[in-house]
């Protein structure tokens, strides 16, 4: 694809890959080695479906950890053959795997596959046997037919024998790549109802079969974060699981997968809120972007599945409409049209992310931010209300960013009425270029000092 000559992942750090067939607690040491609970962990058998990174360090030694799916051969739907693919290339990916097994259900079949396609890589494997839950007890020597060595026991619940797993681990790493040099990394959480194109946008914009992608609703069932570098800025883009109104989420699986979505927009700097281009904006949509809105967290509206209902990827103003008209409490998120499956708006929506990231946290000096508030309060003089009081502007300040937070020092903040304060807004934002982020506009009255009190 045309996007993956500028796109390449940015690993960095030494990665270590936890495969086995389903259900043999991959996710649960995951979680015990990251040191929270990332991974939805479940008695039912293929909760995790995509890959998913955390980071951990012991003595000293930082590396990354991928989660995987289970792998079974052969896979009976087109679904499960993803979550094969995706555990595979984990495998390709890693310094490091972990092969897991269940103490309690013993070797299986599935185990013996697993091992036999395991030495193609040629990657070093440290045998792993979970579920030894009782300190002391003996890692079941069956385990030696898979030809990997020595079997660890561990128990990733109870955190017995962790310490000795690490040790060895450290041990078989490479030496980490030096850090890339550049700004910080910019948090993007990829957010929507189910079914919009989410995974598909990710794919297109890392230009690579990242994510898992499937026509039936709910395939993500995880916050999934991917590092990538473009040209010289750095990104972690984050797909979620599809956000449903609170009443429909009924099973625990999609309580964990909305919980994950809400906390990557909590963490995230620009959140890209995906809509439907067939069908106009609903009030799950509305809710996202007021969700976003509360969090402080700059905004892009992604229109995906263009194509739908245009055979050229140029916007068009009846569209446009119904869209703006839903979402006009966030007037200034920038609206990007795209399609995941032609790479239309692609380019674009990635250069609106870097310039609202920009906005997120640009800080104005004293001096210009009192200029342009001058030149706003000259241009519209407040009115006076029925008393006859006038409210007067003094000064300003901007004491905080992400998003930027503007204290206006007034005469009387009951002063202040809605209709300027969203004008006072409109200038700030078009003086500054606040484009794609909300602004804190607080209006505080001026302390005196003491000699004139």
């Amino acid at each position: 694809m045309a996007a993956a000559a500028a796109i390449f992942y940015a690993m960095s750090k030494p990665v270590v890959a936890i495969v086995g067939r389903p259900n043999v607690g991959k996710s649960a040491l995951f979680n015990r080695l990251v040191g929270h609970r990332k991974a939805i962990v479940e008695s039912t058998p293929g909760v995790t479906r995509d890959r998913l990174y955390g980071t951990t360090s012991w003595r000293g030694r930082e590396f990354s950890v991928i989660d995987t799916g289970g792998m079974t051969w052969p896979a009976k739907a087109p679904l499960q053959e993803q979550v094969l693919q995706q555990a595979e290339r984990a495998v390709q990916d890693a310094d490091l795997v972990l092969f897991m097994v269940d103490a309690r259900s013993g070797l299986l079949p599935e185990d013996r596959e697993i091992g036999e396609r395991l030495r193609a890589p040629r990657r070093p494997v440290l045998l792993v046997v979970n579920k030894v839950d009782e300190p002391g007890s003996s890692t079941p020597t069956e385990f030696y037919e898979l030809g990997w060595g020595d079997p660890l026991g561990i128990s990733a619940l109870h955190g017995l024998s962790i310490n000795d797993l690490l040790d060895q681990v450290v041990a078989l790493l490479p030496e980490s790549a030096p850090e890339a040099a550049g700004t910080p990394a910019i948090q993007v959480a990829i957010v929507g109802r189910p079914n919009v194109g989410k995974s598909s946008l990710v794919n297109a914009i890392l230009g690579d079969e990242r994510v898992i992608v499937d026509e039936a609703p709910g395939t993500t069932r995880d916050a999934i974060d991917t590092p990538f570098t473009r040209g010289e800025q750095r990104f972690v883009l984050v797909d979620t699981a599809g956000l449903r109104r609170k009443a429909r989420i009924d099973q625990a699986l999609e309580r964990y997968g909305a919980m994950r979505s809400l906390q990557a927009v909590d963490r995230a700097d620009v959140v890209v809120l995906v809509l439907d281009a067939s069908a106009p904006p609903v009030e799950q949509d509305q809710e996202i972007a007021r969700y976003t809105q509360e969090q402080g967290r700059a905004l892009v509206l992604a229109v995906n599945k263009w194509d739908l209902v245009s055979t050229t990827p140029q916007p068009r103003d009846q569209l446009l409409a119904p869209i703006r008209a839903a979402m006009r409490f966030v007037d200034y998120a920038t609206v990007v049209y795209a399609s995941a499956t032609r790479g239309w708006g692609i380019q674009i929506l990635m250069d609106r992310v870097v310039e609202a990231a920009a906005a997120h946290e640009r800080r104005i000096a004293t001096g210009p931010l009192n200029r342009a508030i001058e030149v706003a309060e000259t241009t519209h003089q407040p009115s006076a209300n029925r008393a006859g009081r006038q409210l007067k502007i003094f000064y300003a300040t901007q004491p905080a960013t992400k998003p930027p937070m503007i204290v206006v020092f007034v005469n009387d903040p009951e002063l202040v009425t809605v209709n300027y304060r969203r004008y006072l807004e409109a200038r700030l934002r078009e003086t500054f270029d606040f484009h794609g982020t909300p602004i804190r506009l607080t209006f505080r009255p001026r302390e005196r000092s003491p000699a004139r009190r």
